[in-house]
């Protein structure tokens, strides 16, 4: 696996983003990061305990307030919850058991649609996207200058995510990302996905019509 470096994908006067690529899967893990409280809201511990630390380290002036959001059970976005087995853990509450058998650590928070996420001064929002696992949580972060939503595997660059050919499923994940995401936010949006590079939702709208004939 080629070294990825942390990289500041936004910033403004308050908050600031920066994302790593942890694995031979390009997990990416993200870091919304408060300047001046140093609060702290790591989104999937996927790998690479180590560079996962150079990203926290890099990434604020002051010790703050810190905790880990998990976006969905499966194992390669996990990897590294236990060397942050002593910070606050999140997750959506359909998958919060799961994780927790796997990795041996306890899911303090459990997620339901709607929930807000604070840590420190931060403040996102989860919302809930049925499909890719029971449990799977968007995490959405609105600034003055940009609304960010970090999507796990539910949603990337030219579809929905993998729902195995399950066509309950498949209804489940395109009805929720349509419903909760398409509907609500503007064509502005940047959506950061689990793996590979960001898109914004206008450049993915006009696909929806192609997205639910194809099934996948």
């Amino acid at each position: 696996m080629t070294e990825s470096l942390p990289q500041e994908i936004f910033a403004d006067d308050e908050v600031s983003v920066h994302t790593v690529s942890v694995s031979e899967m390009d997990n990416r893990s993200y870091l919304v990061s408060h300047r001046a409280s140093g609060a702290q809201l790591l989104i999937d511990a996927a790998d690479d305990p180590a560079a996962l630390r150079a990203l926290i380290a890099a990434s604020t002036c002051e010790a703050g307030e810190f905790a880990v959001a998990t976006t969905h059970a499966h194992w390669d976005h996990t990897r590294a919850l236990p060397a942050f087995a002593g910070a606050r853990l999140l997750a959506g509450s359909d998958d919060a058991d799961a994780i927790e058998a796997e990795r041996g650590v306890r899911i303090g928070d459990r997620l339901d649609h709607g929930d807000e996420v604070a840590v420190g001064p931060l403040r996102l929002e989860a919302i809930a996207l049925r499909g890719h696992t029971p449990g799977s949580i968007a995490y959405v972060l609105r600034r003055p200058s940009a609304t960010l939503i970090f999507t796990g595997d539910s949603l990337f660059p030219g579809g929905i995510g993998n729902t195995d050919h399950d066509p309950a499923r498949f209804a489940s994940l395109l009805a929720d990302v349509t419903e909760r995401v398409f509907e609500r936010f503007d064509d502005d949006t940047r959506v950061l996905p689990g793996h590979g590079e960001p898109t914004t939702l206008g450049a993915e709208r006009p696909h929806l019509p192609e997205w639910r004939e194809r099934g996948w």
